[in-house]
C-alpha cells in the first residue's frame, strides 16, 4: 500500500497538541495507523515541541541556541528509523493479521469490522453509519460507495476530511486509495467517483453541512443529516 495524500501540518500539529475535536482527531488517528510517513512526522513534531520547551525553560540563551536547536532536530530527524510508530495513543500502526479492514481507534467507535456493521441507506445505492462522539463541532459516519457511481456533486460550508478504508475514488485527476486523506474546504466543488472494481468504504468528517447542487438532494438533505 502506498499512500500518496497525508495529513497536513496544521491537521498534525493540531493532533500533536490536542487541540483538535474529537471527530477530526479519529480521522487523523486513523490515517497514522495506516501510513508510517506521518506516523514519523508526528514523531518529529512532538520531539521538536519537546526540545523547543526545554530550551524556553532554560535560564540562558544565547545568539547560537535557535542554531543549536534546529542542528540537534536536523540530526534527529535524520536518524529516525522508518519503522518508527507514534508515541500517541491511539494512534496505533495497523497490523496485517488476517482480513482486518478497519484500524482502531476507528474499530471500536464502530463496534467492530466491517462485517459486524449495520449500514443505513443513503439512496441511489449508497449507505452510512452515523459515529456518535463527545464534539459538537463535528459530524463523523462511514460511507459506502457503490462501484462506479458518483457522491452528489457538492462544495462545503466548513471542512471535510474523507479517508479511504476500502476501495478507491476519482476525484478531479486525483486518485484516493485505502489511507489515502483529502481534506476539502469552502473553495472546492467536487463530485467524487467510486472507482469501477468495488464499493469504496470513506470515513467522513464535516463540521458544517454539505452544500449540494441538486435541488432533490438539497430537499432531503435534513432527513438524510448530511
Amino acid at each position: 500500500m502506498s499512500i500518496q495524500h497525508h495529513i497536513s501540518d496544521e491537521l498534525l500539529l493540531g493532533y500533536a497538541s490536542g487541540t483538535l475535536a474529537e471527530g477530526w482527531s479519529i480521522a487523523v488517528a486513523t490515517h497514522l495507523a495506516l501510513c508510517p510517513s506521518c506516523r514519523r512526522r508526528l514523531d518529529f513534531m512532538e520531539h521538536a515541541g519537546g526540545e523547543m520547551l526545554e530550551m524556553a525553560c532554560t535560564d540562558v540563551a544565547d545568539d547560537t541556541s535557535w542554531a543549536a536547536m534546529k542542528a540537534r532536530l536536523g540530526e534527529d530527524k535524520a536518524s529516525t528509523p522508518t519503522a518508527t510508530a507514534a508515541a500517541r495513543t491511539p494512534a496505533k500502526p495497523a497490523t496485517a493479521a488476517g482480513d482486518v479492514v478497519i484500524p482502531e481507534p476507528l474499530r471500536s467507535y464502530l463496534g467492530g469490522d466491517l462485517a459486524d456493521l449495520k449500514w443505513k441507506a443513503l439512496g441511489r445505492g449508497a449507505y452510512h453509519i452515523r459515529i456518535p462522539t463527545g464534539d459538537r463541532e463535528t459530524s463523523v459516519r462511514l460511507l459506502r460507495i457503490p462501484a462506479g457511481k458518483p457522491v452528489p456533486e457538492h462544495s462545503h460550508g466548513g471542512r471535510e476530511l474523507t479517508l479511504v478504508l476500502k476501495g478507491s475514488f476519482q476525484d478531479g485527476d486525483a486518485l484516493f486509495k485505502r489511507g489515502d486523506l483529502e481534506e476539502a474546504d469552502e473553495s472546492l466543488q467536487h463530485q467524487p467517483v467510486a472507482t469501477p472494481d468495488e464499493d469504496c468504504i470513506c470515513l467522513a468528517v464535516t463540521d458544517a453541512p454539505l452544500k449540494f447542487r441538486s435541488y432533490l438532494m438539497r430537499l432531503v438533505q435534513p432527513v438524510l443529516g448530511i
